[in-house]
């Protein structure tokens, strides 16, 4: 069951987390300014909010958040097919990795709980192409 692959390591997946954030607070800069940013209590919030939205719509579209598709990493579904996940799983794993604690809880093939809970697992790329035949 999705064990042909195993999941990224840590270094990879918190890479791609740190590409996310910054783009994620580059966007909301944008929208409500460098001092806007800095100035309203809310804006941490805000960034989170894009993240969560960003990370599940680009997760059920195109495999992964824009940061794991900069850094080559792909979220799949944990079973035989590893194809990708389907929006509300994706948007349940966005929710729990904004929590932060979900993806600190993890199981010995390295998956953490928000990949638990949405049947799902974070692999590189090269891997994944490497298991799917041709």
């Amino acid at each position: 069951m999705g064990d042909m692959v195993d999941t990224a390591s840590w270094a990879h997946r918190v890479g791609a987390l740190v590409v996310d954030w910054i783009a994620c607070t580059l966007i909301v800069m944008l929208v409500i300014g460098p001092g806007g940013w800095s100035d309203d209590p809310y804006a941490g919030f805000y960034t989170t909010g894009v993240y969560v939205v960003e990370s599940a719509v680009f997760t059920a579209l195109l495999g992964g958040s824009f940061g794991k598709l900069v850094t080559r990493l792909r979220v799949v579904r944990h079973d035989e097919t590893m194809r990708p996940l389907e929006l509300i799983p994706a948007l349940v794993r966005s929710i729990l990795v904004a929590l932060v604690i979900p993806p600190l809880i993890f199981w010995s093939d390295g998956r953490g709980l928000h990949d638990v809970a949405a049947r799902s697992m974070t692999v590189r790329l090269a891997d994944l192409k490497a298991a799917t035949p041709a």
